[in-house]
C-alpha cells in the first residue's frame, strides 16, 4: 500500500529533483511495523526572481505494511534546502517524529 498524504498529490507525481536516504537498514521495529527506509525528496516547483527557487520537501517512509509520503517542508528555502532539512532531521530527533506520523497514517488506513 502506498499512501500519498498530500492535499494535491499531483505535486509529487514525477521523479524528485533530488533524494537523500536517511535510513535504509530495514531492521527498526515500532508498534508492529518494520521500518525499511526513510528518505527526503526535493521537488523544485517554481522560481521567483526575488526569492529564488520554491522547494517542496517530502518524507517517504517505507515499512513492511506499506509506505507513506507526506510534506515535510515547503517554501523559498534557498540553496541546499534538502541537505539543510536532512541535517535538521538527523540532529534533532526528527526521525522518530517522521516514523510516528507515518505509522499513525498507515494504521488509520489498514
Amino acid at each position: 500500500m502506498k499512501i500519498i498524504d498530500i492535499v494535491n498529490p499531483q505535486r509529487v507525481n514525477r521523479k524528485p529533483d533530488k533524494t537523500i536516504v536517511l535510513m535504509s537498514s530495514g531492521d527498526f521495529s515500532q508498534h508492529g511495523f518494520i521500518v525499511k527506509k526513510i528518505e527526503l525528496k526535493l521537488f523544485l516547483e517554481k522560481k521567483d526572481e526575488k526569492h529564488g527557487q520554491y522547494s517542496l520537501i517530502t518524507t517517504n517512509v517505507e515499512t513492511n505494511k506499506g509506505s507513506v509520503e507526506m510534506i515535510y517542508d515547503e517554501g523559498f528555502r534557498g540553496e541546499n534546502a534538502l541537505e539543510k532539512a536532512a541535517d535538521f532531521v538527523t540532529k534533532n530527533l526528527g526521525l522518530s517524529g517522521l516514523i510516528t506520523r507515518s505509522i499513525i497514517t498507515l494504521q488509520s488506513n489498514l
